[in-house]
């Protein structure tokens, strides 16, 4: 089976990579290699790089975005969400790092201000793609996109997939510029019952009152969404997560964290963490209270940050 892979943020939107000068320190205390942060390590030795030096201050800087669920602020105003917390179990395996979080002010100044030395990693759910590779560098993907449908408890319908709304006659919501709309298409699902929406929460009121039968969108946005309206969770259930396939093609994005270029000795040891949490089954515990399930853990496992900057 082939890969297509998305480049949407936030799924269904997350491309773009902007050149927003962010209001954060110039440089990364204690990184003082190089102007922008980077700390390579000696070729022989393999010592003084930025792994070492994270390793002896007990502590490492972190871009985020402030949204959910991928890396935000919760009420008390501590950094959690998926990437971050999947971090700091990676971190602490590595030598009991801590995280030292830096809010930047739009998903897309989070490039430039790694690359600025103002923070050391990207922990913000970031998909993986080559024009991102050309930038920095990224760690092998921890999450892939897979979509979901959310539909009345016991899915009258049976909808799984966009073939069986297809096949059902069903009516479904997509947002509005969502790569859903496309897949329902390419699925032959019928023009006019595909209803589109600007907000998702206004997707979910059409479930709701019957002018819609499913709401189609990621399977983590949907977990999410039922999460934070527990109102909803009485007459409502997402489907099981899966990725749309157009002309056999898999529909297949992935998420991983953010280096510089030049920091390889600290990439490499986060990979090698990342490995042996996916190989032991450890992330899904970490990731689910996220809203992430399997089928996005057990997807990015197959791949690689090598696969993913490739592909056309």
């Amino acid at each position: 089976m082939t890969h297509s892979p998305l480049t949407r943020r936030d799924f269904f939107r997350r491309t773009g990579v902007g050149v927003a000068a962010l209001a954060v320190p110039a440089l990364v205390a204690g990184c003082t290699a190089v102007d922008n942060g980077t700390t390579t390590a000696d070729p022989k030795t393999g010592k003084g790089g930025l792994l070492d030096r994270v390793k002896s201050a007990g502590k490492i800087k972190v871009g985020f975005a402030n949204e959910s669920p991928y890396g935000f602020r919760d009420k008390h105003g501590n950094l959690t969400g998926e990437a971050p917390e999947l971090a700091r179990a990676i971190l602490k395996n590595l030598g009991d790092i801590k995280l030292e979080p830096v809010l930047v002010d739009s998903f897309g100044a989070l490039i430039p201000g790694l690359n600025a030395g103002q923070y050391d990693i990207i922990a913000a759910g970031m998909f993986v793609t080559p024009e991102r590779c050309g930038q920095i560098a990224f760690s092998n993907p921890d999450y892939a996109g897979a979509n979901a449908f959310m539909v009345k408890k016991g899915n009258p319908k049976g909808i799984t997939t966009f073939e069986t709304v297809a096949s059902s006659g069903s009516k479904i919501a997509v947002l509005e510029g969502a790569a859903e709309q496309q897949y329902a298409r390419k699925a032959g699902v019928e023009t006019g019952r595909v209803q589109v929406f600007q907000k998702a929460d206004d997707a979910i009121r059409g479930l709701t009152d019957g002018r819609i039968d499913a709401v189609a969108l990621t399977a983590v946005t949907l977990r999410w969404a039922l999460k934070e309206n527990p109102d909803y969770a009485a007459e409502l259930e997402v489907t099981e997560g899966f990725i749309p396939q157009i002309d056999g093609k898999e529909q297949l994005g992935a998420g991983g964290y953010g280096f510089r270029k030049g920091d390889t000795d600290l990439l490499a040891a986060f990979n090698a963490e990342l490995k042996k949490l996916q190989d032991s089954d450890g992330v899904l515990p970490v990731v689910k209270p996220f809203g992430f399930g399997e089928t996005e853990v057990s997807k990015a496992a197959e791949l690689t940050a090598e696969q993913l900057c490739a592909a056309s």
